[in-house]
């Protein structure tokens, strides 16, 4: 089962959107998968190359459909057709144009390329984008573009896929620290025996992850700050949760959960804001994009809400708590036009930082630049003062954070399916590690994982 980050945010933000997946919502494109709209190729004179992009939220909309707008009146020899297709439709569409060699030109790509790249379905950038451009690109994010040196994806954003965020009057009335975030989980559980008396009914401390599939792609950088390593060995042979420090992370969240500290039914999807708009949470654990929704639909809140990195481990010793999310921009291996989609991709992400600009501030400083000179520029933005969360996820969150793990989706998926068996009571952690021990096993086999495995 391939998912990468289909489990992430960005496609269940679409989907709690409302987006359905009849048709394409943008005009420029043909609604039929993989038929190049205007015809593609060379068009009077010019080279027509297809852009496909997810939907996402209506500020980074904009920027997309701006900057294909700004490159064609840039220049007049290449013409950039866009189509925005709704997540909850870009696999279908995409594996139907893939299938029919219709691929677009170039598109977006989210999660680990490791899989595209082994089906010959990326093209090298190296030989359309100039080299000091790629070396722009920041260290955190080199993993998730280029293999064995050579780059295959040119990223748009990173973004701190488990955030703290706290209701500082809610916190205040409890006699709690308003000003940073809980520094350990067994801060984090005392500050809840606080909180928790001082709420009306229907409120909690915390919103945290709660089912399966969000705990499986939102707590391997918890597995990481607990363990000081993911869900299997370094060589792909073996699965490695069955240690104490799974066991003493799958017991915090069945303390919030006994205690009564988290709600036993989700007021909101994680990767949403909307418990913690309405003051039903005072401390939300969400992705740094939630910031922005509390700009654009809870501004009263802005001026009240904290940020900080997620509580550690009692043993972290400085490991960091969070991955890093991705959204790339890749060429189609098969693309006739990839020398245009080059200069396209170029002018638009490794080009004058002005271009990119717009899309942090825009999206309300919650998401990381990849290139520092963007991140200087974001920084220089005279919004960014009315923004200091923005120093926070760039500066104290951001640079220790790992990567999405590169192994299959359905290792992720049976952690989590321990991780809410645990927490929920309905599996002690001895029986839920040994159920996905015995799950993670069959995928190292069947998959044949050892021979996988990242190169060290």
């Amino acid at each position: 089962m391939k998912t990468d980050t289909q489990r992430t945010r960005r496609v269940v933000m679409a989907a709690l959107g409302g987006v359905t997946a009849i048709g394409l919502l943008a005009g420029c494109g043909s609604s039929t998968p993989g038929q190049a709209a205007g015809g593609g190729g060379d068009s009077g004179g010019k080279t027509t190359i297809e852009f496909w992009h997810r939907t996402f939220t209506p500020p980074e909309n904009a920027w997309y459909k701006d900057i294909v707008k700004k490159f064609n009146a840039a220049q007049d020899k290449i013409v950039v057709k866009d189509t925005e297709i709704p997540a909850d439709a870009w696999d279908q569409k995409m594996k139907a144009a893939q299938a029919a060699g219709k691929a677009p030109d170039i598109y977006t790509h989210s999660g680990s390329i490791q899989d595209a790249v082994n089906a010959g379905q990326l093209y090298d950038l190296g030989k359309v984008v100039d080299k000091s451009k790629l070396d722009e690109i920041i260290d955190s994010a080199k993993s998730v573009s280029e293999i064995g040196g050579t780059y295959y994806a040119y990223p748009l954003l990173q973004e701190a896929q488990t955030v703290l965020f706290w209701n500082k009057d809610m916190l205040a009335k409890a006699g709690v620290d308003t000003d940073k975030a809980p520094a350990t989980w067994d801060d984090l559980l005392a500050d809840c025996a606080k909180i928790q008396p001082t709420l009306a009914q229907g409120q909690y401390c915390i919103s945290p992850a709660s089912d399966a599939i969000t705990f499986a792609w939102s707590t391997v950088g918890q597995q990481y700050n607990f363990a000081g390593h993911t869900a299997l060995t370094d060589d792909w042979s073996k699965p490695d949760i069955d240690n104490a420090a799974y066991r003493d992370l799958m017991s915090k969240y069945k303390e919030l959960w006994d205690k009564g500290y988290m709600p036993k039914q989700a007021l909101a999807a994680y990767v949403e804001g909307k418990d913690f708009g309405q003051k039903k949470v005072a401390f939300k654990v969400s992705g740094s994009w939630m910031m922005s929704e509390i700009g654009s639909d809870y501004p009263d809140l802005l001026t009240k809400t904290g940020i900080g990195a997620f509580p550690n481990a009692s043993n972290a010793d400085g490991r960091t708590a969070t991955t890093l999310g991705n959204f790339k921009w890749v060429i189609d291996a098969k693309s006739k036009n990839a020398e245009a989609a080059g200069k396209f991709l170029e002018w638009s992400l490794a080009g004058d930082p002005k271009n990119l600009v717009p899309f942090f501030v825009n999206t309300q400083f919650t998401k990381v630049p990849v290139r520092k000179s963007v991140q200087e520029a974001v920084a220089k933005d005279e919004a960014a003062a009315k923004a200091p969360w923005s120093t926070v996820i760039v500066n104290d969150i951001a640079p220790t954070a790992i990567p999405e793990p590169t192994y299959p989706w359905d290792v992720s998926l049976a952690v989590g399916t321990a991780m809410e068996s645990v927490m929920k009571g309905a599996k002690s952690p001895d029986d839920a590690i040994s159920t996905a021990n015995a799950a993670i096993e069959k995928v190292i086999q069947s998959q044949g994982l050892p021979g996988k495995a990242p190169k060290k």
